[in-house]
Formats: C-alpha cells, structure tokens, sequence
C-alpha cells in the first residue's frame, strides 16, 4: 500500500513538471529574452486557455448554424478567429501585453453577447458562466490591483444582464430544451476547467515557491551554524539585541601550526588553501565528536572553548581529549608525502571568560578575558608537537590525564608563569 501511495506520488509530481514544460512550450509562441521563468509560465497559462476556448467553441459554432442560428454562431467563430490572429501577431511581435488585453475583453464581451443573442439566462445555458474567467485570469496574470477594474466590469455587465433578462427572454432561442441543458452542463464544466488550470498554476508555483523557500531556509541555517553556535543562532533569528554572556568556567584551546607562514611562502596558493581545509576539516570532526565549540580560524590557528554556550562540568577533561586527538592528527598528516615538515602547537587555559556576538556584516561569535589571552600565550610559547597548559588547568584536570611540569617560563605580557605539559 505505501509503495503504491509513493508511486503515484511520484506519477503526480512527474505529471506536474510535464504540465509546466507544456506550458513553458506554449509561451515560447510570445516569450522574450527578458522574460522571467514565472512570466513565462503566465504567458503559457493563459495561450493555454485560449487555445482550450477556442476548441470548446467548436461546439458551438457548429451547433448555432444547424440549427439556423448564423448570429449566434458568428460569436464563438469571432472568437476563435481573434484569438488564431492575436496568437499569430504574438508569435511575431512578441507582445504579450496586447494578446492579454485583447483575450480578456474577448472573455468579457464575447458571452455577454452570445447569451443577449439567444434570448437571456435560460435560453443562452447561462453564457454569461464563460465571463467568470476574466477577472479570474485578470487575477492571475495582473495581480490584485490591477485585476479589481475587470472584477468590476464583470460585475457591472452580470447586473445590467440581470435587468434586461425579461426583455430578451420574450424571444427566445430555438434550441430544444435539451440541447439547453446539455450546454449548460457544458458552460458549468467548460468554466469550471479554465478556472482549475489558472489555480492548478498557482498551485503548483506556491508548491515550488515554498520548496525553493524551505531549500533557501536550510541553506542559511546551515551557514548560519558554521558561524555561531546553535542557541546563539536561536537567539538571534528570535530578536534584535546585544548578546553577551559571562561564563565563570570554561576551557579555551588555541591550536597553531608551526612554521607554515615559512612553508606556505613556497607553495602553490591551491596547495596552501587545499592543505589548511584538510587540516581544519579534521580538526572541526574532532570539535564536533567531543561537543565543543569552535570559536574560529585565524590563518593557520584554530581557536575553540568547551563550556559554552551551554555549560558543562567536563568541559577542561572534554578540551584535553580534542587537543589529544588534534595532535595525533597532525602527526598522522605529516606522514603523508610532502608534509613532513607538520606539527602544531596547542595551549590550554582554564577560567571566566565573556562571549558575544559582534558586528552586523560579517558579524562572529567571539571570547575575551584573560582566560582568552593566556591560552593564546600557553600556544605561542609552546613547543612543536606539544600541549601545554596554565597551572590552574593542569590542577584541575582528572586524573585520568597525565601532565608534568615544564617549569617556569616568561610569558609576554605575563611574566613567570609555571606551565605543564600534557602527555596523554
């Protein structure tokens, strides 16, 4: 039973795409260059229309002169020759403006004077039904200002109809009745089908307008994730505002890799961008796999902090892992061919620190405080292949890591600092 709902969903939306390559086909007959797919689209909708009119006129025309009724046939057959004619100055000016115009004064005019001609409401099958599709066409192809003045006219014609009705249906025409009410059934049916093509239009472009909207929708979310976290992101799509919090503890990591300036100087542009993207990529799976946060790149460094947004009491143990494996990486890369030379130095602090987002164009999320600039200094006073670590981090790491002491170094900006290392 699924498999065959799933089937005919499949059927139905093929028949959709086949209808508006159809339709796009028949707006060639008028299309510009400048035309936009959804001009083309109108243009095809109404030609199609047309052309459905002009077909079901046949009927008629047919039907009035059998039997004897030249006035009343010469309605559709005018019809059907205005239309071939503007269809044919379409193909060849490409003014699709005047084929519009010309069409709905046709829709409006034209059974108003079919229904007068056989003698009112009843005698006519209701030809005035056949009007209704101007201001819906109207409608469709103007919008709804511009479409008001036809619904008006349309109106205006069905009470002045209704006033003289009594008058004309004093000589009426010699259809027999059931000629009457077939073609009734068939002005009910006929309106009732051109009506449904201008819908099934819109319906199909509002189903397109929202798959191309939902499509756009996850397209900048997800580039909006690759910028800020997922709650930061929430907060700022919910509404305008400064977004800044302070953390009392997390884990901020800075990651570098030594001497690329130096090697990069001698590579190919494609070979330095194609080897970061490896590099960083590798390193976002790892963030990701521990639930931490990147924060950003800055050249060849790479920045991220556990503990925020959302807090978590392991967020140092969860850094310590990810630096870990970032190290285990790098050594593994540097064994391919030609990357010999790869090795990085991470560093590690632990503290208060205050996030936000800055800027409107381009705009980051971002840390500050001391916590920020002493992990940048364990990084850059580090040592190839190695992971050091503020005092404060290296007490407050479990046990289930293992450090020594490198002992006191001068840090810029800082002075003495006693600094660990982290083995594994």
């Amino acid at each position: 039973m699924t498999g065959s709902w799933l089937q005919a969903g499949v059927r139905g939306r093929g028949a959709g795409r086949s209808r508006v390559r159809w339709l796009e086909r028949l707006a060639d007959l008028g299309a510009r260059p400048e035309d936009t797919h959804d001009e083309r689209l109108r243009q095809g909708t109404l030609i199609f229309s047309s052309l459905l009119i002009t077909v079901i006129s046949t009927i008629w025309v047919t039907t009035y002169l059998a039997y004897g009724d030249p006035v009343s046939a010469a309605i559709p057959a005018f019809y059907q020759l205005v239309t071939i004619v503007g269809l044919a100055v379409l193909a060849r000016t490409r003014r699709f403006a005047i084929f519009r115009t010309t069409q709905l004064l046709a829709f409006l005019i034209l059974p108003a004077l079919l229904q007068v001609s056989l003698g009112g409401f009843v005698a006519s099958s209701a030809m005035i039904l056949w009007a209704v599709f101007t201001p819906l066409a109207a409608l469709a192809l103007l919008g709804i200002r511009r479409s008001v003045p036809w619904l008006i006219a349309f109106l205006l014609e069905l009470f002045v109809l209704g006033l003289v009705d009594s008058r004309l249906a004093e000589s009426p025409s010699e259809l027999p009745s059931g000629f009457v009410v077939t073609f009734l059934v068939m002005n009910v049916a006929g309106t009732m089908v051109s009506a449904y093509v201008m819908l099934g239009y819109f319906v199909e472009q509002r189903e397109r307008a929202h798959r191309a909207l939902e499509a756009e929708r996850e397209r900048s979310e997800h580039l909006l994730l690759n910028v800020l976290p997922q709650p930061i992101a929430d907060r700022l799509k919910t509404g305008p505002g400064v977004i800044a919090e302070h953390y009392d503890s997390v884990s901020v990591l800075f990651a570098d890799l030594v001497d690329f300036t130096t090697h990069s100087a001698v590579m190919a542009a494609a070979d330095v961008v194609t080897l970061l993207d490896q590099v960083f990529s590798a390193f976002d799976r790892i963030a990701d796999a521990e639930g931490v946060e990147k924060i950003k790149t800055i050249g060849d460094a790479y920045m991220l902090v556990g503990g925020l947004p959302n807090p978590r009491p392991d967020h140092l143990a969860a850094v310590a892992r990810t630096a870990l494996a970032l190290r285990d990486e790098v050594a593994r890369l540097s064994t391919l061919p030609g990357q010999e030379w790869l090795a990085i130095r991470i560093g590690i602090d632990s503290g208060p620190v205050v996030a936000g987002v800055i800027g409107r164009r381009k705009f980051i999320y971002d840390l500050w405080g001391d916590t920020v600039n002493t992990a940048s200094r364990m990084e850059s006073h580090g040592q190839p292949g190695t992971i050091q670590l503020t005092a404060r981090a290296a007490a407050t790491l479990s046990p289930d890591f293992t450090t020594h002491p490198r002992g006191t170094i001068d840090v810029k900006g800082k002075g003495p600092m006693q600094t660990f290392f982290l083995d594994h």
